[in-house]
């Protein structure tokens, strides 16, 4: 088993953009799992808009270090 320092940013990024998507759950009801949530579409502020852009940043890393992982593993 060959655990390096890429494999390791893969899984903690991974993790972490895990707990950020579960973070931004809204609407929690049964009726929001089915699509009908009621909500309006509103702007992201402050703390909603901080985890959101995380979240983004998280994903590109985990998909980067993907990718090196595939070309160099």
């Amino acid at each position: 088993m060959n655990i390096n320092p890429l494999s390791i940013l893969t899984i903690i990024s991974a993790l972490l953009m895990m707990v950020c998507i579960l973070l931004q759950a809204r609407g929690a009801s049964l009726g929001a799992g089915f699509g009908s949530s009621g909500e309006l579409f509103t702007t992201r502020r402050g703390t909603d808009k901080s985890l959101f852009e995380a979240t983004i940043v998280l994903a590109i890393l985990f998909v980067g270090s993907l990718v090196v992982n595939l070309i160099l593993g």
